[in-house]
Parts: C-alpha cells; sequence; structure tokens
C-alpha cells in the first residue's frame, strides 16, 4: 500500500486512505478485506503482515474495507471501529480496588484456566469477526474480552453487570445475531476460539439469574 500510494503521490493524485499504526499484528487497526476474506487469505495473519510474497506474480488482489453497519466507513480503507471501544467502556475493565498488584504466584489460578484466560486476552480487537460474519456479529470480540476477566479471580465481583453491560451495548450498536457458522474464528488472526461465545452466553444466563 506505502508503494502504490507513493506512486500516486508522485503522480500527483490523492493517496489512498487507510488506518495502520504498529505493523507488528497487535493493533488491529488495519481493517481490509483482501479478495474476499478479512485480512487476506494467509490464516492468522493481520493485514499488515501479509507480505506480497504470499501472493502469486501477475495475481489481481482486491483490496476492500470491512463493511458493516456498526463499522462506518470514514474514507476509502479506513472504517471507524470505535463501537468495540464503547463497549469495552461499557464494562470491560476491572474497576473495583482490589489493592496493590500482588506477587504473580500469589493467588492460585489453575493452568488450564490461565490459559484459557490467555488466550481469550489475545483478542486485538481488529474487527476481522464482525467483516466475515454474514450477520456482522460482534459475539466472538465481546466473548473474549468477558472470557479473559471473567475466567480470573480479580474480574468475579464484577462480572454478573460486565457481561449484561457489554452484552447490551453490542446490541445497540447494530450488530448482528450469531449464528455459529465458525467464520468469525476461521478469519481471526489471532485464532480467538468460538468457545468463548459459549462461555459468554453461560455468563448472560447466570447474571441473569444472580441480579
Amino acid at each position: 500500500m506505502d508503494v502504490v500510494n507513493s506512486k500516486l503521490i508522485q503522480g500527483g493524485k490523492e493517496p489512498i486512505v487507510y488506518d495502520h499504526d504498529c505493523r507488528e499484528g497487535i493493533c488491529g487497526s488495519c481493517s481490509m478485506v483482501i479478495n474476499g476474506t478479512p485480512h487476506g487469505p494467509q490464516k492468522a495473519t493481520t493485514t499488515c503482515q501479509l507480505h506480497m510474497r504470499t501472493f502469486n506474480d501477475g495475481d489481481t488482489i482486491y483490496v476492500e474495507p470491512f463493511r458493516a453497519k456498526a463499522f462506518p466507513i470514514m474514507k476509502d480503507l479506513m472504517v471507524d471501529r470505535s463501537a468495540f471501544d464503547r463497549i469495552i467502556t461499557e464494562g470491560g475493565y476491572v474497576s473495583v480496588n482490589t489493592g496493590n498488584a500482588p506477587d504473580g504466584n500469589a493467588i492460585p489460578i489453575a493452568k488450564e484456566t490461565a490459559t484459557e484466560a490467555f488466550d481469550a486476552a489475545a483478542c486485538i480487537g481488529c474487527g476481522a469477526c464482525v467483516a466475515g460474519c454474514k450477520n456482522a456479529s460482534a459475539m466472538l470480540f465481546v466473548s473474549a474480552k468477558v472470557s479473559q476477566m471473567a475466567l480470573l479471580p480479580q474480574g468475579d465481583p464484577e462480572r454478573g453487570t460486565r457481561v449484561r453491560r457489554m452484552v447490551k451495548k453490542m446490541d445497540e450498536e447494530g450488530f448482528g445475531n450469531c449464528t455459529n457458522t465458525g467464520v468469525c474464528e476461521a478469519v481471526c488472526p489471532k485464532e480467538i476460539s468460538l468457545t468463548n461465545i459459549a462461555r459468554m452466553n453461560r455468563e448472560l444466563l447466570r447474571a441473569q439469574f444472580n441480579k
């Protein structure tokens, strides 16, 4: 994209607008659909880490912005993903006073639980799951953010209010419903598991009975 823009600028034309930052596959801002797949054909890879050597000489490459009602296109390939930020603001954090940071091993946590929480926390909020889903559902993103704290003791005091508020905000932002087709997991550059959606549904059911 940089090479294309350099040529456009040299030719006196307006460059293509797109969002980027880290170029290390961790910020999630490169919201592009490449040849029909969010982030492109290479599995577990963000756009910025999708190198041209992935393609064959002479290939035609189609680049489009993420398309979803909740992700309005700002210009060219740049989309507004601030809906994700507003969902996080509703509860994607720990607000209770937990005191000073404890030593790493002060709170015993089973290795399996810690691994599940870590895997959920790997979500970078890029929105590929939304762009890939036929209903533009944000369930994988929200469930990852709910799971990473619901699994750990630090997030337990607010787990009920957290899931209720985040799911409500997700619906208000205009994201669609999940139909369990699994496309979200398939296109996720961090391979966030669908099991998080099942966990979030259980958390929501639990919260409704423990208001």
